[in-house]
């Protein structure tokens, strides 16, 4: 307890009179909170459209896949291989060089092709075979479609004659050079639409050869080095 105001002094009891006056008055108490309640968000059922969405992306999924397995097993069980292409032999027959730089040539070519598949038939659809100096155009010349057989090879003989091509100066220059030197350096490149048959099915593709050729000079050039690749 505290003093008496009779036993304290009138300061004392004023100073306190004049606190109490600017004390700010109390706050009520807050009203009681009422429980929160959990709003619970109504399920929305999954539409037949999007069950057959599923069912559709699933089914396609694993058709995908047994394709898959599929063309795994057949690739393991054929083996495809692509059909070689070379020149087995060539001869220079002529070179002439006319002003300004016209080029007129005649050149033989004997390629080898063959079909190293023991499963697989393949039908040459379309054939192109160019003759190249300097990545400059010479000759060109189409084949006939043909077939070949599994394990099958064929020879083809191509003649290639070039007449009154255009070259570029500094290309009919390097020319006269090699053939000055007897070593002449040509490059021809062939083009096959192949179509590949095994079983009841078959699949279409390109192949690309290319045969680096350095022959003697003309009238009787040979071939003296070669090397081809698919490309």
């Amino acid at each position: 307890m505290g003093t008496p105001y009779h036993l304290q002094s009138p300061r004392t009891i004023v100073t306190k009179i004049i606190n109490m006056k600017q004390q700010p008055p109390a706050l009520p108490s807050p009203p009681p909170t009422a429980p929160s309640k959990i709003i619970l968000q109504p399920r929305h059922r999954t539409s037949p459209a999007m069950w057959c969405a599923a069912i559709v992306c699933f089914a396609f999924s694993i058709l995908v896949i047994v394709a898959g397995v599929v063309i795994l097993i057949v690739f393991l069980a054929v083996k495809p291989r692509a059909p070689s292409f070379e020149a087995a032999n060539a001869s220079l027959n002529s070179v002439y060089v006319d002003s300004p730089a016209y080029f007129n040539g005649d050149m033989t070519i004997v390629a080898n092709i063959s079909n190293p598949n023991q499963k697989i038939d393949v039908v040459f659809r379309s054939a192109t075979v160019e003759l190249f100096f300097r990545d400059r155009p010479m000759a060109a010349q189409e084949l006939p479609p043909f077939m070949q057989r599994r394990g099958q090879s064929r020879v083809l003989n191509m003649h290639m004659v070039s007449s009154r091509v255009l070259l570029p100066p500094e290309v009919a220059v390097e020319l006269v050079n090699q053939v000055r030197s007897n070593r002449v350096v040509y490059t021809i490149r062939g083009a096959f639409k192949v179509e590949a048959r095994f079983w009841s099915g078959h699949y279409t593709y390109w192949m690309h050869a290319i045969c680096e050729l350095e022959l003697t000079a003309p009238p009787s050039g040979v071939l003296v080095a070669r090397r081809c690749r698919k490309n």
